[in-house]
């Protein structure tokens, strides 16, 4: 599969694997009103690669990578196009049919949508009964993307209490992996014991693939690791984010040099 990254000049850069479709039919744009800055087979490369251009752009960043984004699911096809984002039911239907599909996304001309607690609150209170589909519903975007912006709708807890560890009022990958594990009861079943377990299984797989030279599942096994870790650091009560400034605090002035590809601390 292709996967294009391209960029509408003034509005946005975004990924797709169909033109016609997205650019053309969802958003308006034809050729010569955007152009195509890289194509790639790679969804990792494509995907940071539509990140590393936002900020180079000056423009708003995906908070989802789109590697991380789920189309077309099977549970709810919802319809998305330039102004709004249509739900395949009616409206007193909707809310069963969103917590059916808890942790879901979706990328929109306004920035990427999640589906949680809290954002389902803000659909319920803002959804619209379609003019001519009486079975179906829709939000529309800006006004939801908005939201994200200014509310807190990837909440964490540490020590019995709801934080939150947004920077300008943006989720970072931490809170949703979060708000994924909380979603699915880890963190009220889980325990510290068995997500260690599952961190040495990871890092057993790392280490295979770095024999192996496999790029790809070194990738996948540090992310792995990423999510057990911050899981791991959730069940003990201390964000990982506090685990890392800790870590950093105590290697930022540390000195030494490089023996043998290692690090040795003086």
């Amino acid at each position: 599969m292709t996967y294009y990254l391209y960029h509408i000049p003034g509005k946005k850069i975004g990924v797709t694997t169909n033109l016609e479709e997205r650019v053309h039919k969802q958003q308006g744009y034809y050729p010569g009103e955007y152009e195509i800055i890289e194509t790639s087979d790679d969804i990792d490369f494509i995907s940071a690669g539509e990140i590393i251009m936002q900020k180079c752009y000056g423009y708003k960043v995906d908070e989802v990578l789109y590697s991380e984004l789920k189309f077309n699911n099977k549970e709810m096809n919802i319809n998305i196009t330039e102004q709004t984002t249509t739900f395949p039911c009616p409206v007193n239907k909707l809310k069963g049919q969103l917590m059916d599909n808890m942790g879901m996304t979706w990328e929109t001309e306004h920035g990427n949508c999640l589906i949680t607690d809290k954002s389902i609150e803000w659909i319920m209170n803002n959804v619209l009964t379609s003019k001519y589909n009486k079975e179906r519903c829709y939000v529309y975007n800006k006004a939801f993307a908005r939201w994200f912006d200014n509310n807190n709708a990837h909440e964490t807890r540490t020590g019995g209490i709801m934080m939150d560890h947004r920077k300008n009022g943006k989720a970072n990958q931490f809170d949703l992996i979060r708000a994924w594990a909380n979603e699915r009861g880890l963190y009220d079943k889980g325990d510290p014991k068995t997500q260690t377990l599952k961190l040495m299984e990871e890092a057993g797989e790392i280490c295979r693939a770095v024999l192996k030279n496999d790029r790809h599942e070194i990738i996948d096994g540090i992310g792995d690791c990423v999510v057990v870790l911050t899981n791991l650091a959730e069940l003990i009560d201390m964000p990982i984010e506090d685990c890392i400034e800790v870590a950093y605090a105590e290697i930022s002035n540390r000195t030494g040099k490089m023996v043998n590809g290692t690090f040795k601390k003086d």
